[in-house]
Protein backbone atom coordinates (compact mmCIF):
# COMPACT_ATOMS: atom_id res chain seq x y z
CA UNK A 1 0.00 0.00 0.00
CA UNK A 2 1.24 3.51 -1.09
CA UNK A 3 2.07 5.04 2.18
CA UNK A 4 -0.17 8.51 3.31
CA UNK A 5 0.71 11.70 1.81
CA UNK A 6 2.24 13.69 4.73
CA UNK A 7 2.16 18.15 3.77
CA UNK A 8 3.86 20.31 5.73
CA UNK A 9 2.18 23.41 5.97
CA UNK A 10 2.19 26.91 7.70
CA UNK A 11 -0.18 29.53 7.94
CA UNK A 12 0.20 33.20 9.75
CA UNK A 13 -2.97 34.59 10.28
CA UNK A 14 -6.31 33.73 10.37
CA UNK A 15 -6.85 34.51 6.25
CA UNK A 16 -4.31 31.93 6.18
CA UNK A 17 -6.22 29.64 8.09
CA UNK A 18 -9.45 29.68 6.21
CA UNK A 19 -7.14 29.61 2.68
CA UNK A 20 -5.15 26.40 4.83
CA UNK A 21 -8.83 24.62 5.57
CA UNK A 22 -10.23 24.98 2.18
CA UNK A 23 -6.84 23.07 0.47
CA UNK A 24 -6.64 20.63 2.91
CA UNK A 25 -10.59 19.49 2.57
CA UNK A 26 -9.59 19.48 -1.18
CA UNK A 27 -6.67 17.01 -1.01
CA UNK A 28 -9.02 14.88 1.35
CA UNK A 29 -11.60 14.48 -1.58
CA UNK A 30 -8.14 12.35 -3.09
CA UNK A 31 -6.15 12.08 -0.32
CA UNK A 32 -8.23 10.99 2.90
CA UNK A 33 -5.37 9.53 5.25
CA UNK A 34 -3.40 12.14 4.14
CA UNK A 35 -1.44 14.08 7.23
CA UNK A 36 -0.75 17.93 7.31
CA UNK A 37 1.48 19.20 10.31
CA UNK A 38 3.11 22.52 10.72
CA UNK A 39 1.52 25.70 11.91
CA UNK A 40 -2.19 26.38 11.70
CA UNK A 41 -5.60 28.40 13.50
CA UNK A 42 -8.28 26.72 14.92
CA UNK A 43 -10.05 25.62 11.13
CA UNK A 44 -7.01 24.12 10.24
CA UNK A 45 -6.54 22.18 13.29
CA UNK A 46 -10.37 21.70 12.99
CA UNK A 47 -9.28 19.37 9.79
CA UNK A 48 -6.77 17.27 11.53
CA UNK A 49 -3.26 19.42 11.21
CA UNK A 50 -1.07 19.29 13.95
CA UNK A 51 0.34 22.20 14.97
CA UNK A 52 3.60 22.41 16.04
CA UNK A 53 2.72 26.26 17.47
CA UNK A 54 0.30 28.39 18.01
CA UNK A 55 -0.30 30.74 15.07
CA UNK A 56 -0.81 33.63 17.24
CA UNK A 57 3.51 33.18 17.18
CA UNK A 58 3.40 34.52 13.55
CA UNK A 59 0.79 37.32 13.88
CA UNK A 60 3.18 40.49 13.88
CA UNK A 61 2.00 43.67 12.27
CA UNK A 62 4.43 46.46 11.81
CA UNK A 63 8.23 46.86 11.67
CA UNK A 64 8.89 47.95 15.69
CA UNK A 65 6.53 44.87 16.91
CA UNK A 66 8.66 42.81 14.62
CA UNK A 67 11.90 43.87 15.90
CA UNK A 68 10.20 43.06 19.34
CA UNK A 69 9.36 39.44 18.24
CA UNK A 70 12.41 38.66 16.17
CA UNK A 71 14.11 36.52 18.51
CA UNK A 72 10.94 34.24 18.87
CA UNK A 73 10.16 34.52 15.09
CA UNK A 74 14.00 32.99 14.15
CA UNK A 75 13.77 30.30 17.23
CA UNK A 76 10.39 29.22 15.65
CA UNK A 77 11.65 29.15 12.05
CA UNK A 78 15.04 27.43 12.93
CA UNK A 79 12.89 24.65 15.30
CA UNK A 80 10.39 23.49 12.43
CA UNK A 81 13.42 23.68 9.72
CA UNK A 82 15.09 21.04 12.25
CA UNK A 83 11.66 19.19 12.49
CA UNK A 84 10.83 19.25 8.66
CA UNK A 85 14.56 18.10 7.89
CA UNK A 86 14.34 15.81 10.36
CA UNK A 87 10.90 14.28 9.65
CA UNK A 88 10.99 15.35 5.45
CA UNK A 89 7.17 15.80 4.29
CA UNK A 90 5.90 14.64 0.68
CA UNK A 91 5.81 18.65 0.36
CA UNK A 92 5.91 22.07 2.11
CA UNK A 93 3.51 24.35 1.81
CA UNK A 94 3.45 28.32 3.10
CA UNK A 95 0.41 30.09 3.23
CA UNK A 96 1.19 33.67 2.49
CA UNK A 97 3.23 35.36 5.49
CA UNK A 98 5.84 35.67 3.09
CA UNK A 99 8.67 37.38 5.06
CA UNK A 100 8.32 34.23 7.34
CA UNK A 101 7.28 31.34 4.94
CA UNK A 102 9.71 32.41 2.26
CA UNK A 103 12.68 32.09 4.30
CA UNK A 104 11.78 28.98 5.70
CA UNK A 105 10.71 27.95 2.41
CA UNK A 106 14.26 28.51 1.20
CA UNK A 107 15.61 26.53 4.11
CA UNK A 108 13.49 23.54 3.09
CA UNK A 109 14.20 23.65 -0.95
CA UNK A 110 17.67 23.90 -0.10
CA UNK A 111 17.27 20.46 2.06
CA UNK A 112 15.78 19.06 -0.77
CA UNK A 113 12.00 19.10 0.04
CA UNK A 114 9.56 20.39 -2.45
CA UNK A 115 8.34 23.52 -1.60
CA UNK A 116 4.98 25.61 -2.80
CA UNK A 117 4.50 29.63 -1.90
CA UNK A 118 0.12 29.71 -1.87
CA UNK A 119 -0.73 33.52 -2.58
CA UNK A 120 2.02 35.25 -4.27
CA UNK A 121 3.05 38.53 -2.62
CA UNK A 122 2.32 41.65 -4.64
CA UNK A 123 6.00 41.06 -6.44
CA UNK A 124 4.35 43.01 -9.70
CA UNK A 125 3.42 45.70 -8.02
CA UNK A 126 6.36 46.97 -6.07
CA UNK A 127 10.16 45.34 -5.15
CA UNK A 128 9.79 43.19 -8.21
CA UNK A 129 13.35 42.07 -7.79
CA UNK A 130 11.76 40.17 -5.11
CA UNK A 131 10.99 37.20 -7.38
CA UNK A 132 14.43 35.91 -7.73
CA UNK A 133 14.03 35.44 -3.99
CA UNK A 134 10.90 33.92 -4.28
CA UNK A 135 12.50 31.76 -7.15
CA UNK A 136 14.82 30.60 -5.03
CA UNK A 137 13.12 29.51 -2.48
CA UNK A 138 9.98 27.57 -4.43
CA UNK A 139 8.99 24.94 -6.60
CA UNK A 140 5.72 26.54 -7.49
CA UNK A 141 3.75 30.24 -6.65
CA UNK A 142 0.10 29.73 -6.06
CA UNK A 143 -1.67 32.94 -7.57
CA UNK A 144 -5.40 34.48 -7.15
CA UNK A 145 -5.19 36.29 -10.18
CA UNK A 146 -4.47 36.35 -13.71
CA UNK A 147 -1.93 38.64 -13.73
CA UNK A 148 -0.17 37.48 -10.91
CA UNK A 149 0.82 33.99 -13.54
CA UNK A 150 1.60 36.60 -16.77
CA UNK A 151 4.33 38.57 -14.28
CA UNK A 152 6.11 35.05 -12.92
CA UNK A 153 5.67 33.30 -16.86
CA UNK A 154 7.53 36.59 -17.85
CA UNK A 155 10.77 35.90 -15.18
CA UNK A 156 10.19 31.76 -16.20
CA UNK A 157 9.08 31.21 -12.47
CA UNK A 158 6.92 28.22 -12.48
CA UNK A 159 3.39 29.47 -10.91
CA UNK A 160 -0.46 28.44 -11.47
CA UNK A 161 -3.43 30.66 -11.64
CA UNK A 162 -5.61 28.80 -9.27
CA UNK A 163 -8.41 31.68 -9.32
CA UNK A 164 -9.65 33.72 -6.04
CA UNK A 165 -11.47 32.45 -3.15
CA UNK A 166 -13.70 35.20 -2.79
CA UNK A 167 -15.32 34.70 -6.11
CA UNK A 168 -16.18 31.44 -5.01
CA UNK A 169 -17.30 32.05 -1.80
CA UNK A 170 -18.93 35.18 -2.92
CA UNK A 171 -22.30 34.60 -5.46
CA UNK A 172 -22.94 36.08 -8.60
CA UNK A 173 -25.60 37.90 -7.93
CA UNK A 174 -25.80 39.73 -4.40
CA UNK A 175 -29.42 40.63 -3.26
CA UNK A 176 -29.84 43.68 -1.20
CA UNK A 177 -32.89 43.35 0.60
CA UNK A 178 -31.92 39.75 3.22
CA UNK A 179 -28.59 41.93 3.73
CA UNK A 180 -30.79 44.93 4.64
CA UNK A 181 -32.90 42.84 6.86
CA UNK A 182 -30.22 41.27 8.57
CA UNK A 183 -28.59 44.84 9.23
CA UNK A 184 -31.78 46.58 10.12
CA UNK A 185 -31.84 48.69 7.15
CA UNK A 186 -34.84 50.39 5.96
CA UNK A 187 -35.73 48.98 2.41
CA UNK A 188 -37.06 51.80 0.66
CA UNK A 189 -33.96 54.20 1.51
CA UNK A 190 -30.86 54.68 -0.95
CA UNK A 191 -27.57 53.72 1.66
CA UNK A 192 -24.00 54.66 0.89
CA UNK A 193 -21.69 52.03 2.46
CA UNK A 194 -18.71 54.18 3.89
CA UNK A 195 -15.66 51.89 4.78
CA UNK A 196 -13.30 54.28 5.55
CA UNK A 197 -10.45 51.25 6.56
CA UNK A 198 -9.66 48.62 8.80
CA UNK A 199 -6.37 50.00 10.45
CA UNK A 200 -6.26 53.00 13.15
CA UNK A 201 -3.67 54.91 10.30
CA UNK A 202 -6.56 54.59 7.58
CA UNK A 203 -9.52 55.98 9.25
CA UNK A 204 -6.90 58.88 10.77
CA UNK A 205 -6.67 60.25 7.11
CA UNK A 206 -10.20 59.10 5.94
CA UNK A 207 -12.47 59.52 8.78
CA UNK A 208 -12.81 63.32 8.06
CA UNK A 209 -13.27 62.98 4.27
CA UNK A 210 -15.36 60.70 4.00
CA UNK A 211 -17.65 62.05 6.89
CA UNK A 212 -17.28 65.55 5.54
CA UNK A 213 -18.37 64.25 2.43
CA UNK A 214 -21.60 62.90 3.66
CA UNK A 215 -22.17 66.11 5.36
CA UNK A 216 -22.37 67.29 1.74
CA UNK A 217 -24.57 64.67 0.09
CA UNK A 218 -26.87 64.88 3.65
CA UNK A 219 -28.13 68.93 2.06
CA UNK A 220 -28.50 67.32 -1.31
CA UNK A 221 -30.43 64.04 -0.39
CA UNK A 222 -31.35 64.18 3.23
CA UNK A 223 -33.19 60.91 2.63
CA UNK A 224 -29.81 59.03 2.28
CA UNK A 225 -28.78 56.54 4.85
CA UNK A 226 -25.54 56.06 5.62
CA UNK A 227 -24.15 52.58 6.61
CA UNK A 228 -20.47 52.25 8.14
CA UNK A 229 -18.87 49.31 8.39
CA UNK A 230 -16.27 48.66 11.07
CA UNK A 231 -14.08 45.89 12.05
CA UNK A 232 -13.97 46.05 15.83
CA UNK A 233 -14.34 48.20 18.94
CA UNK A 234 -11.36 50.24 18.74
CA UNK A 235 -11.77 51.21 15.27
CA UNK A 236 -15.39 51.87 16.06
CA UNK A 237 -14.51 54.52 18.73
CA UNK A 238 -12.07 55.98 16.53
CA UNK A 239 -15.17 56.71 13.69
CA UNK A 240 -17.34 57.54 16.65
CA UNK A 241 -15.00 60.43 18.03
CA UNK A 242 -14.37 61.85 14.68
CA UNK A 243 -18.72 61.61 13.63
CA UNK A 244 -18.97 63.21 17.11
CA UNK A 245 -16.93 65.84 16.37
CA UNK A 246 -17.33 66.43 12.48
CA UNK A 247 -21.10 66.23 11.88
CA UNK A 248 -23.08 64.82 15.14
CA UNK A 249 -26.28 66.05 13.59
CA UNK A 250 -26.13 63.06 11.10
CA UNK A 251 -27.27 59.99 11.46
CA UNK A 252 -24.54 56.83 10.63
CA UNK A 253 -25.51 53.68 11.46
CA UNK A 254 -22.37 51.84 12.72
CA UNK A 255 -22.42 48.14 12.08
CA UNK A 256 -19.76 45.62 14.10
CA UNK A 257 -20.01 43.37 10.96
CA UNK A 258 -17.96 42.30 7.72
CA UNK A 259 -17.65 44.03 5.03
CA UNK A 260 -19.66 42.01 2.91
CA UNK A 261 -22.68 42.56 4.42
CA UNK A 262 -23.05 46.33 4.67
CA UNK A 263 -21.52 46.47 0.70
CA UNK A 264 -24.45 44.03 -0.14
CA UNK A 265 -26.98 46.12 1.37
CA UNK A 266 -25.71 49.35 -0.38
CA UNK A 267 -26.51 51.22 -3.65
CA UNK A 268 -23.19 52.95 -3.64
CA UNK A 269 -20.01 52.27 -2.17
CA UNK A 270 -17.50 55.13 -0.84
CA UNK A 271 -14.16 52.91 0.77
CA UNK A 272 -10.57 52.89 1.07
CA UNK A 273 -8.15 51.20 -1.03
CA UNK A 274 -7.63 46.97 -0.32
CA UNK A 275 -9.37 43.86 -0.99
CA UNK A 276 -12.30 45.18 0.44
CA UNK A 277 -12.40 46.48 -3.21
CA UNK A 278 -11.91 43.39 -4.76
CA UNK A 279 -15.17 42.13 -2.29
CA UNK A 280 -17.10 45.08 -3.70
CA UNK A 281 -16.19 44.30 -7.25
CA UNK A 282 -17.56 40.69 -6.34
CA UNK A 283 -20.63 42.17 -4.94
CA UNK A 284 -21.22 44.33 -7.50
CA UNK A 285 -21.78 47.91 -6.06
CA UNK A 286 -20.63 51.20 -7.93
CA UNK A 287 -18.08 52.18 -5.98
CA UNK A 288 -15.31 55.38 -5.32
CA UNK A 289 -11.83 54.96 -4.15
CA UNK A 290 -10.32 57.24 -1.58
CA UNK A 291 -6.72 56.87 0.14
CA UNK A 292 -4.20 59.21 1.60
CA UNK A 293 -1.41 58.38 3.49
CA UNK A 294 1.69 60.51 5.06
CA UNK A 295 3.30 62.21 2.60
CA UNK A 296 6.52 61.00 2.91
CA UNK A 297 4.72 57.02 2.39
CA UNK A 298 2.78 58.74 -1.09
CA UNK A 299 6.65 60.12 -1.53
CA UNK A 300 8.13 56.55 -1.38
CA UNK A 301 4.65 54.42 -3.13
CA UNK A 302 4.67 56.70 -6.26
CA UNK A 303 8.61 55.98 -6.25
CA UNK A 304 8.14 52.00 -5.70
CA UNK A 305 4.34 51.31 -7.57
CA UNK A 306 4.55 49.78 -10.60
CA UNK A 307 1.33 49.95 -11.73
CA UNK A 308 -1.21 52.19 -13.08
CA UNK A 309 -3.77 51.69 -10.55
CA UNK A 310 -3.88 51.14 -6.49
CA UNK A 311 -7.36 49.02 -6.55
CA UNK A 312 -7.52 45.83 -7.57
CA UNK A 313 -10.61 45.97 -10.22
CA UNK A 314 -8.85 48.38 -12.22
CA UNK A 315 -5.56 46.56 -11.90
CA UNK A 316 -7.67 43.27 -13.08
CA UNK A 317 -9.60 45.24 -15.75
CA UNK A 318 -6.41 47.58 -16.97
CA UNK A 319 -8.39 50.01 -16.90
CA UNK A 320 -10.03 52.51 -14.40
CA UNK A 321 -13.52 51.35 -14.10
CA UNK A 322 -13.58 52.59 -10.43
CA UNK A 323 -12.69 56.20 -10.08
CA UNK A 324 -9.51 56.73 -7.59
CA UNK A 325 -9.19 59.87 -5.44
CA UNK A 326 -6.01 59.89 -3.94
CA UNK A 327 -3.88 61.89 -1.89
CA UNK A 328 -4.99 65.46 -2.65
CA UNK A 329 -7.51 64.20 -4.52
CA UNK A 330 -9.10 62.72 -1.83
CA UNK A 331 -11.26 65.09 -1.19
CA UNK A 332 -14.99 65.96 -0.08
CA UNK A 333 -15.57 67.71 -3.08
CA UNK A 334 -14.52 65.18 -5.65
CA UNK A 335 -15.93 62.17 -3.29
CA UNK A 336 -19.50 63.75 -3.36
CA UNK A 337 -18.94 64.53 -6.87
CA UNK A 338 -18.41 60.80 -7.69
CA UNK A 339 -20.89 59.42 -5.52
CA UNK A 340 -23.41 61.67 -7.43
CA UNK A 341 -22.41 60.83 -10.91
CA UNK A 342 -22.89 56.62 -9.36
CA UNK A 343 -26.30 57.27 -7.85
CA UNK A 344 -27.35 58.59 -11.30
CA UNK A 345 -25.76 56.60 -13.52
CA UNK A 346 -25.92 52.99 -11.80
CA UNK A 347 -22.51 52.51 -13.17
CA UNK A 348 -23.87 49.85 -15.65
CA UNK A 349 -20.91 49.38 -17.59
CA UNK A 350 -19.20 48.97 -14.32
CA UNK A 351 -21.19 46.36 -13.37
CA UNK A 352 -21.02 44.61 -16.67
CA UNK A 353 -16.99 44.55 -16.57
CA UNK A 354 -16.93 43.78 -12.45
CA UNK A 355 -19.43 40.23 -13.50
CA UNK A 356 -17.14 39.29 -16.51
CA UNK A 357 -14.20 39.57 -13.82
CA UNK A 358 -16.02 37.26 -11.36
CA UNK A 359 -16.74 34.48 -13.73
CA UNK A 360 -12.97 34.59 -14.78
CA UNK A 361 -11.83 34.57 -10.96
CA UNK A 362 -14.63 31.78 -9.88
CA UNK A 363 -12.71 28.68 -11.37
CA UNK A 364 -12.95 26.69 -7.91
CA UNK A 365 -9.86 28.06 -6.15
CA UNK A 366 -8.99 25.32 -3.49
CA UNK A 367 -9.90 22.71 -5.68
CA UNK A 368 -6.99 24.47 -7.69
CA UNK A 369 -4.75 24.97 -5.64
CA UNK A 370 -5.16 21.13 -4.60
CA UNK A 371 -4.23 19.92 -7.51
CA UNK A 372 -1.38 22.02 -8.52
CA UNK A 373 0.30 20.59 -5.37
CA UNK A 374 -0.46 17.02 -6.21
CA UNK A 375 1.16 17.32 -10.03
CA UNK A 376 3.69 18.72 -8.25
CA UNK A 377 4.89 15.39 -6.19
CA UNK A 378 3.16 13.04 -8.57
CA UNK A 379 0.54 12.58 -6.58
CA UNK A 380 -2.65 13.61 -8.60
CA UNK A 381 -4.64 10.25 -9.84
CA UNK A 382 -4.67 10.13 -14.03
Amino acid sequence: MEKPLRIGIVAGELSGDTLGEGLMKAIKIIHPNAEFVGIGGPKMISQGCESLFDMEELSVMGLVEVLGRLPRLLKVKAELVHYFTDNPPDVFIGIDAPDFNLRLELDLKNSGIKTVHYVSPSVWAWRQKRIFKIEAATNLVLAFLPFEKEFYDRYQVPCEFIGHTLADTIPLESSKEPARDLLGLEQDKTWLAVLPGSRGSELKMLAEPFIETCKRLNKKHPEMGFVVALVNEKRRAQFEHAWKTLAPELDFRLINDTARNVITASDVVMLASGTVALECMLIKRPMVVGYRVNAFTAFLARRMLKTKYVSLPNILANEELVTELLQESCTPEMLESEVEKLLKERGEYMLERFSKMHHQLRKGADTQAAHAVLKLIDRLPS
